[in-house]
């Protein structure tokens, strides 16, 4: 968040002065300035100091501040919102990276991000769809307490896709994580290498 100068820690001797109803009143001095902020019960406030004089007005600095506060938070939740993060899977997934893999999809839903699900088939496992099919149902119900399917799972070419979608923020419920969970966001999309070992969940068949 911005840092706003006010009241005292004002440097221009001059600025161009706003009241708290939005009238411009001009260029004063930074001491009648000061005298008009506290006349009003408020304070003065730098909104724009790249101007000459610079802009001030008459607020409540408190209020002015938490509302910057939580439009900042309303940004950093919308650029979440739009953030997608792939994580992708095999039939024979061993069960150690599965649950490592939960631990991720987890906390990614619990900061506000999508997760998409691939479902990847590598040569003669395209026989084993009903494996694929029965693997990604178990994702989205390991994950259901922090996201939720935007629609059924797809096969596309050799891929079965699931979009989830986080709950909202006071019904996610954490279940292979917890508030100190650290790391998820150095996950890189689609990644495949070894990860921690981790104690498994389920076991899910392999096909033969």
């Amino acid at each position: 968040m911005q840092d706003y100068r006010a009241n005292h820690r004002i440097r221009a001797r001059e600025v161009f002065l706003v009241d708290a109803s939005g009238q411009k009143l001009g260029v004063v001095s930074l001491n009648d300035a000061m005298a008009a902020a506290r006349q009003a019960g408020l304070d003065l406030v730098e909104v724009s100091g790249n101007t000459n004089p610079p802009v001030c007005k008459i607020l409540d600095f408190g209020k002015f501040r938490y509302e910057l506060a939580k439009r900042d938070r309303e940004a950093k939740r919308h650029n979440l919102a739009a953030k997608v993060k792939e994580m992708k899977f095999h039939v024979n997934i061993d069960p150690h990276d599965y649950a490592t893999k939960m631990r991720h999809a987890e906390e990614f839903l619990w900061k506000g991000m999508k997760v998409k699900v691939v479902m990847a088939f590598r040569g003669r496992e395209m026989q084993h769809q009903d494996l694929g099919k029965s693997l990604v149902t178990s994702i989205r119900n390991d994950l259901k307490l922090v996201g939720v399917a935007d629609a059924e799972p797809k096969l596309i070419g050799k891929n079965i896709t699931m979009m989830l979608t986080p709950l909202p923020v006071k019904k996610r419920v954490r279940r292979w994580t917890t508030e100190e969970a650290e790391g998820a966001d150095e996950v890189e999309v689609g990644e495949e290498e070894a990860m921690e070992a981790a104690p498994a969940k389920e076991q899910h068949p392999t096909p033969s």
